[in-house]
Order: structure tokens, then C-alpha cells, then sequence
């Protein structure tokens, strides 16, 4: 799904309309219209690549959930947001309160799942954590026990990957708090254009891009990279990572959010593998911006590719 953003940064989008008795899970990640008594005594179709869900609750070795103290920025276990619904239904068989129906849980593992995105296709799924987890202003995202969620959107999204994006140019991304329509963590898994692959290879060959995330939020290194035809350009601060071994939530707090006196719940962060003719190049351009930038933004979906 890609979110529908409360900033109106783009009307060019257009989302699906839904109705309330589909729900907002549905919207989502949803399988379609089946009857709650249905859904409850019925398999779900369509989990493909772990098994028929709902799986067992995650067991031992799961990495650590944000601390209770942490509950009011980051979320509540008994709280009803669609998406944490959907979570909650692939890792522990509780089916969503009506009118939700039950998702299709592409796979499902101790630390997150991986669902479908709208409009549903073959380059447009998300990755959320098993944790309760509202989004990118949790705290414990920056720690040094959290689970890495862009790595592991990377594992799934590649090519041979548990769930691949079937698109020429991958990118993996995610909005700030106020660019989201669901306030459950998850990565988009989607497409990028080829003119944006092109870019970044250009503004490297330039210098453009920061080799060391010390470097990250140097001028020479906010760039501007154009969105789909008639949005213009939006700049965004680009740095070049060899690998996704980093908490890249952890760089973005060290080195833009803390410095630069910036919000962390402002914050779009977005993941391009470098891709040439002989396939993946082994590195990822990885691109931070907020509104406080000149022509900034806060949602990474000027980029993505969902339909």
C-alpha cells in the first residue's frame, strides 16, 4: 500500500476508494470480502512463501520490543490501528475486529511480516515488525538491540529473495509521521523508476553523494532528484552505503536528526540498491530529506514505484 499522506504533498495520487464496511486493513493488505464466520473457520489463500497463516507467536531469539516506558511514542499492544491488526493476525491467529478481513501474510517470521500493498502487484508489498511499533519516531529504533528492518526488506525484496520485487530498479522506503496513513512501523518494498537510478549514478560520478555518513548532511551533498512527470524536483540528502550491516534509523538520528536540530518523526529515509547491466552493483544509495529542506519532503513516495 502506499500511504495516503495527510500534508497534501501529492495530489497527483490517486488511492483506491474503499468503503468503511471493507475496512481499512482490507485497503491494505486485504484478500477481499470473506465473512468473519468464514474468515474464522476458512484457511487464507495466497501465503505462498511461509506456510498457511497465522503462524505460532514468535518464539525465542525475537530482538528485543520497545520498553513499556516507551508505550507512548511507540505504541501499545492492545491498540487498534488496522495494519498492527493485520500484524498481530499473521504472528498470533487473532483475527481483525470486523469489518476488517484477514490479511495475506506473504511471509512471516519472528521479527516481521511481509504483506501485500495496494494497488496489489508484483512490486509493491511492505515489511512490518512483529513488535509494536508506530512508526519512525520510536526511540528504540536508534538502539543498539533493535531489529534491523532495512536489511531484511532487502533480503526479501532482492532477486531470490523470499518475497522479490519483480521491477527492474528496487527501493525500499519509509514516510514520516505525518505522511502515513497507518500507524503501524513498515518499509515499502516497491519499484523505482530507471530515470531515478540514473540520477544517483550521475550525482556519484559528480561527488555528489556523501561516501561517510559523517558526511551525510553537508550541502554538497543535498541533491535534487526529479518525482513523476509534473512534480519537479525534491531534494534529499544522499549518501552511499557498501552494504545494510548499519542501523540506518541510527545514522539518520546521529548524523542529521541530532546535529541539525531536526525531528525525527519529520523524516522520509530511502533505500535504492545501485543497479547496473550485470545486476546489482553491491552498494545502496541511501536518501534522508524533511520539509526543512529547500523543496524538501517527508514521504518517500515521489520516488516509489506501486503501481
Amino acid at each position: 500500500m502506499n500511504d495516503r499522506k495527510n500534508s497534501g504533498e501529492l495530489p497527483r495520487r490517486q488511492f483506491l476508494a474503499f468503503s468503511g464496511a471493507m475496512g481499512a486493513a482490507t485497503f491494505l493488505a486485504g484478500t477481499g470480502g470473506i465473512g468473519d464466520a468464514v474468515a474464522a473457520a476458512a484457511p487464507v489463500h495466497g501465503d505462498t512463501l511461509s506456510g498457511r497463516c497465522p503462524t505460532p507467536p514468535p518464539g525465542a531469539g525475537q530482538s528485543p520490543c520497545p520498553p513499556a516506558q516507551l508505550q507512548p511514542v511507540c505504541g501499545r499492544p492492545t491498540d487498534n490501528d488496522p495494519l498492527w491488526n493485520d500484524v498481530q493476525y499473521c504472528t498470533r491467529g487473532t483475527l481483525p475486529p470486523p469489518p476488517q478481513n484477514p490479511p495475506s501474510c506473504l511471509r512471516t517470521t519472528p521479527d516481521y511480516v511481509v504483506l501485500h500493498g495496494r494497488p496489489e502487484n508484483q512490486h509493491n508489498y511492505l515489511l512490518s515488525p512483529s513488535c509494536r511499533i508506530t512508526g519512525i519516531e520510536c526511540p528504540s529504533l536508534t538502539t543498539s538491540g533493535a531489529e534491523n528492518y532495512w536489511n531484511d526488506a532487502w533480503e526479501n525484496a532482492r532477486s531470490g529473495g523470499s518475497v522479490p520485487v519483480q521491477y527492474p530498479n528496487i527501493g525500499l522506503g519509509i514516510n514520516s509521521q505525518n505522511a502515513r496513513r497507518f500507524n503501524q512501523l513498515h518499509l515499502h518494498m516497491a519499484g523505482v523508476r530507471a530515470s531515478t537510478q540514473r540520477r544517483l549514478q550521475d550525482l556519484e560520478s559528480m561527488g555528489r553523494i556523501a561516501t561517510q555518513p559523517a558526511q551525510w548532511g553537508a550541502q554538497a551533498h543535498q541533491v535534487p532528484i526529479s518525482g513523476p512527470q509534473g512534480t519537479g524536483d525534491r531534494t534529499y540528502r544522499a549518501l552511499r552505503l557498501p552494504n545494510l550491516g548499519q542501523n540506518l534509523f541510527a545514522l539518520l538520528s546521529r548524523y542529521l536528526v541530532v546535529p541539525y536540530g531536526l525531528n525525527m518523526a519529520n523524516q522520509t529515509l530511502i533505500v535504492v540498491p545501485k543497479m547496473t547491466a550485470a545486476g546489482f552493483a553491491g552498494t545502496f544509495y541511501v536518501l534522508s530529506s524533511d520539509n526543512s529542506l529547500h523543496d524538501g519532503t517527508s514521504t518517500c513516495d515521489y520516488l516509489l514505484e506501486y503501481s
